[in-house]
């Protein structure tokens, strides 16, 4: 078990949803957040005051995944949200030891597989 981490630029979140999902990764946590990486720093000037502009918003996806889908799910999201600038972003995977399904207790790959939804008659 896996736990995928990808920041990413807010603008290419729909398409990295949308690259996700085609892929059948199903499950995620999305955060906002802000981060500095080798974008160049950014200088405004608001009301005569400089201003460095040093955090870029970004969005941070954290993905559990069983090992098989590790590399389908990097792959999407490479496919996904890459521009070719700097500020892309990046992914990281990194070693689960436990995990469980609150709802079912359900422990480690149980609880990281797509569950079916049940059928209603």
């Amino acid at each position: 078990m896996k736990l995928v981490v990808a920041i990413v630029r807010p603008e290419k979140l729909s398409a990295v949803l949308e690259s996700l999902f085609r892929a059948e990764v199903r499950g995620l946590t999305l955060s906002r957040v802000q981060g500095h990486g080798g974008e160049m720093e950014h200088v405004e000037t608001y009301r005569g005051t400089t201003v460095k502009m040093e955090l870029s918003e970004k969005v941070r996806l954290e993905i559990g995944v069983s090992d098989h889908f590790v590399e389908p799910t990097v792959k999407a999201i490479l496919g996904a949200a890459r521009s070719g600038e700097v500020g892309d972003g990046k992914i990281f995977v990194v070693p689960v030891e436990k995990v469980y399904r609150i709802r079912t207790g359900e422990e480690d790959q149980a609880a990281v597989t797509p569950v079916p939804e049940p059928v209603t008659a």
